[in-house]
């Protein structure tokens, strides 16, 4: 199944149609026949993203309620575990090493990387589904490659996660909408 920023949960049947489902916040269900092959249900995802994008927006309330101190603690301890274990699967893949991982609650930024190979990461990516979370691990780590966004830069995303850009859309759309539910 390729990888997109929702939940994609696939429930074959005997059934003649293909059809999606929004399941709640970052998930979708494709109910589809027992005779589909995953490309043709990844096809007919691809197909219906402005859809499923329109329709996901609508499951996540606009207005969600601030974040308390005490989820912020819990998201941060989440991310202390899952960040790096990321980090570590991607870095051979990117071709770079890393120094120290940081994380930190931020209202403007999901990451970032220092000249010197430091990477630090927002607490709130375990609220992003896990293709967000990869493309921002990628996303820094190829900063170790391009200090920059040149095409460069991009193409060493793209090497590495060729469908990067509908994360890059997701974060864009649902992003600021997390971060406004941190506290000042």
């Amino acid at each position: 199944m390729q990888q997109f920023p929702f939940q994609v949960n696939v429930i074959r049947s005997s059934r003649k149609t293909i059809a999606l489902q929004i399941a709640g916040p970052g998930a979708v269900t494709v109910r589809a026949p027992q005779r589909m092959t995953l490309g043709q249900i990844n096809g007919f995802i691809q197909q219906h993203l402005s859809w499923i994008d329109k329709h996901l927006r609508s499951a996540t309330p606009p207005d969600a309620p601030p974040i308390t101190p005490e989820e912020l603690r819990t998201l941060a301890e989440q991310a202390a575990r899952d960040l790096p274990a990321r980090v570590a699967r991607f870095a051979p893949l990117v071709g770079v090493r890393y120094g120290r991982i940081t994380i930190r609650c931020q209202k403007t930024r999901w990451g970032s990387c220092s000249a010197q190979g430091n990477l630090n990461f927002n607490c709130l990516l375990m609220l992003c589904p896990e293709p967000v979370r990869d493309y921002v691990v990628v996303h820094e780590l190829c900063h170790r490659l391009e200090m920059n966004h040149s095409p460069r830069f991009w193409a060493q995303v793209a090497r590495v996660l060729p469908d990067y850009a509908a994360s890059r859309q997701w974060l864009r759309g649902e992003g600021q909408r997390l971060m406004r539910r941190v506290q000042s």
